[in-house]
């Protein structure tokens, strides 16, 4: 069975307490370090604070996400509302880029021929450290959620992270990966800077520090794009929407199947279908209806559209259904 078939409900609940504890984080960590920049005028401390309070912004991007995209489906949209979850990710991921990725390089730049101050080193690495610590806690609870969704389908939990229909989880993980990893170039540049007193090292730390997230964003923006526009589904998630309808009594085979996702974990299918017995054409137009809405009990899809299919086409197997 496909991870996206599989703990609808506890996947929504798990993101949002994956997306709180990442906004708390962000947040007492953004005041610490804009403290600590403006303390000590470092230049990569200015871009860790640049990230965390983009961090914080997309946190909030995100709970709308959650809490919009869980509308239930009205009759303005059949399909419900998860695609909004694609699109405030969408918008989260362009904050990270523009207030973080390009404010960290645009200040990087500008420091690199600044003349040496005085600075006191020691505050940047108790910031640091205690940066450490709470990111290191959010992204716990992010890998934790991964590894369990990425386990019931036994694929690589970085994989996972890449083909999940959730965006609001592939987006905390992430920043919270790259949090790390600014903190281990922000650390490296503030130490050099004091081991040699220049202060470029500081500069370049800043500008590698908004490179990071340049390039997080860029993935994270083109993911939310590839879900809006109508990603496909993967080939297990095909063979279980099958099984489902070709499992259904009163469905004697499947000729054609079209899945798409409209949200996390949650698709539109399409599928055209031969009922068991030889029935009249009104009786079949209520009969197929019926397996409708039996197909839309399951937690996994959002809408379904069944069609009779053509006498002479071939059932699908789960090894064609994606073709």
């Amino acid at each position: 069975m496909s991870a996206e078939a599989e703990g609808a409900d506890e996947n929504k609940q798990e993101s949002l307490l994956t997306v709180i504890v990442a906004l708390a984080a962000n947040g007492l960590l953004a005041l610490a370090k804009s403290v600590a920049a403006a303390i000590t005028g470092s230049a990569a401390m200015v871009a860790e604070a640049a990230h965390s309070w983009s961090d914080t912004g997309n946190e909030v991007f995100l709970l709308v996400a959650e809490r919009r995209g869980r509308r239930p489906r009205d009759e303005a949209h059949p399909r419900g509302y998860g695609r909004n979850t694609y699109i405030w990710s969408l918008v989260a991921a362009f904050g990270l880029f523009s207030a973080g990725a390009v404010v960290s390089i645009w200040h990087g730049l500008t420091e690199l021929g600044a003349a040496e101050e005085d600075a006191s080193f020691t505050i940047n690495y108790v910031v640091l450290g205690i940066a450490l610590l709470l990111e290191g806690t959010s992204f716990v609870q992010a890998t934790r959620q991964v590894r369990g969704d990425a386990r019931r389908v036994e694929a690589h939990p970085l994989r996972y992270v890449v083909r999940t229909s959730n965006p609001t989880l592939r987006a905390v993980f992430l920043e919270d990966a790259s949090a790390l990893a600014g903190i281990a170039i922000a650390a490296g540049a503030i130490a050099l800077h004091q081991a040699t007193g220049d202060p470029v090292w500081d500069a370049l730390g800043s500008i590698g520090v908004g490179l990071l997230l340049a390039v997080v964003a860029v993935f994270l923006m083109r993911r939310n794009m590839d879900f809006l526009l109508g990603e496909g589904s993967s080939p297990a998630l095909r063979d279980h929407v099958l099984g489902l309808i070709a499992g259904h009594p009163q469905v004697e085979r499947v000729t054609y199947l079209h899945v798409e996702y409209v949200g996390p974990q949650r698709v539109f299918v399409v599928a055209a279908v031969d009922l068991v017995g030889d029935d009249t054409e009104d009786h079949l137009a209520v009969r197929l209806r019926g397996v409708e809405n039996d197909v839309e009990t399951n937690d996994l899809i959002e809408d379904a559209v069944l069609t009779l299919a053509q006498p002479d086409d071939p059932a699908l197997t789960p090894a064609s259904a994606g073709r």
